[in-house]
């Protein structure tokens, strides 16, 4: 008989069920069904049964993340796979889609193979590792592209990067067409994303001196503004561009860690006009902004407060349809020297639970559905995102009621920067089973 595990004493949620007082059988890699309350009796006394008691805690789906960095190859000392898989089960995914932005780049369906063996095979969670729509980032070549599998590799992005050839772009685009594979834009004019990395440069100089004077940090500032109204303008112009040539091409495009007003009223043109493109924000543009946080340093920047509102309405109005973290780990000292993002896999949820349902009033379905069950359906994986019988045992129990204080200290990751330290926030990971197998435990 396969291994028999009862989560039992639990509120159970995901996209299409919430049921206040139950229970979930789970039976080697897969959930086996809902036990009634006189079967639950039966099994707790049931020794061939192995018992997890969720003390009235909340499970759902493990949370499946589209858009994380994990610098394996080339960049381990930010972060491997290891530590990555660890803080993503610590956070409560149980799947991982990796940005080929390594060293070297991922630019091949065998190396993108390479790396979801290594990853899945330390049993954290799943790893899906995406190519990069360019060949090396080089700009211009795309004939990798025609040996991939959409079954194998399911989404291209030149993520960190955009591909600024508009003609290579939409051939890139048509190829992933005929496969069948997602196209995921990182949307940034890349001359405009030059001129606004100057202006940070000189605006960290100023921050970085010994002894920075009032003055030297109100110049940083008024730097750090200018750069982030030009990233605003290449956002949005990008974004036009992409969406116009996917258009063209009738290709699925996803657009990355959308920030900005325009370019979510852009995609919800698109989507009404019947295109087909999805969206993620993230959770650091949901819960933050650059009047409170000037300093902090990421790309996309952090946007003022009109724009953080329409990141808000757009996830309540379905115009936005994942929350993906961007995870971004980096060392202490490439964060002082100005490398852009954090790291945000352990915090995603609770960010993205206390300002959406607390603040903003989203059901706790709603956001297991953008956390799970719609970054699932979109990558075409019909084993995970629900509780459903048959699914895979992919599961996060989640206190609901915890309040906490972020220590980056604490993260499983090696990138221990997050522009969220000291905050409270509420909605703790309690427990995370990956196949069947707890993975993770507070």
């Amino acid at each position: 008989m396969k291994d028999r595990l009862l989560i039992y004493n639990a509120r159970l949620v995901d996209r299409d069920r919430d049921i206040k007082r139950g229970a979930i059988l789970i039976e080697g890699k897969k959930i086996a069904g809902f036990p009634t309350k006189d079967a639950v009796k039966k099994m707790l006394d049931d020794p061939k049964v192995s018992k997890f008691d969720a003390r009235g805690n909340t499970v759902l789906p493990s949370f499946v993340d589209m858009h994380v960095h994990m610098r394996d190859p080339g960049q381990t000392q930010k972060e491997d796979l290891r530590s990555g898989c660890m803080a993503a089960a610590a956070g409560g995914y149980g799947t991982v889609v990796l940005m080929p932005n390594t060293n070297p780049v991922i630019s091949s369906q065998d190396m993108a193979v390479f790396n979801d063996n290594k990853g899945n095979d330390l049993g954290f969670c799943r790893v899906i590792q995406s190519v990069s729509i360019t060949k090396d980032f080089d700009g211009k070549t795309i004939s990798h592209l025609d040996k991939l599998n959409s079954k194998i590799v399911p989404l291209i992005t030149e993520d960190g990067h955009e591909v600024a050839s508009s003609a290579v772009m939409l051939n890139a685009m048509k190829t992933a067409k005929e496969k069948k594979i997602i196209v995921s834009c990182h949307c940034e004019d890349p001359d405009l994303a030059v001129e606004a990395r100057e202006l940070r440069k000189k605006a960290l100089a100023l921050l970085n001196k010994r002894k920075a004077s009032k003055e030297d940090k109100s110049k940083a500032e008024k730097l750090l503004r200018q750069a982030h109204q030009i990233l605003a303008v290449a956002e949005d112009t990008a974004t036009f561009r992409n969406i116009r040539l996917a258009q063209e091409a009738g290709v699925h495009i996803h657009l990355c860690h959308v920030s900005t007003e325009q370019c979510l009223d852009a995609i919800r043109q698109a989507k009404e006009n019947g295109q087909n493109v999805t969206c993620e924000v993230t959770p650091h543009h949901l819960g933050l902004n650059c009047q409170k946080n000037k300093f902090q340093i990421v790309n996309p920047p952090l946007r003022p407060e009109n724009d953080r509102l329409a990141v808000v309405k757009a996830l309540l109005d379905g115009t936005a349809d994942v929350i993906a973290t961007d995870h971004a780990p980096h060392t202490q000292d490439d964060k002082a020297s100005g490398s852009p993002g954090f790291s945000g896999l352990e915090t995603a949820f609770a960010t993205s639970y206390t300002v959406l349902c607390l603040e903003n009033g989203m059901s706790l379905k709603k956001l297991s559905e953008k956390m799970s069950a719609r970054p699932a359906e979109i990558l075409g994986l019909k084993d995970c995102g629900l509780l459903e019988e048959g699914m895979n045992a992919d599961i996060t129990i989640v206190d609901t009621d915890k309040i906490w204080t972020v220590h980056g200290e604490e993260f499983a990751s090696k990138g221990k920067y997050t522009p969220l330290e000291g905050k409270k926030l509420t909605g703790e990971i309690v427990a995370t089973f990956y196949n069947g197998k707890l993975v993770f435990q507070a």
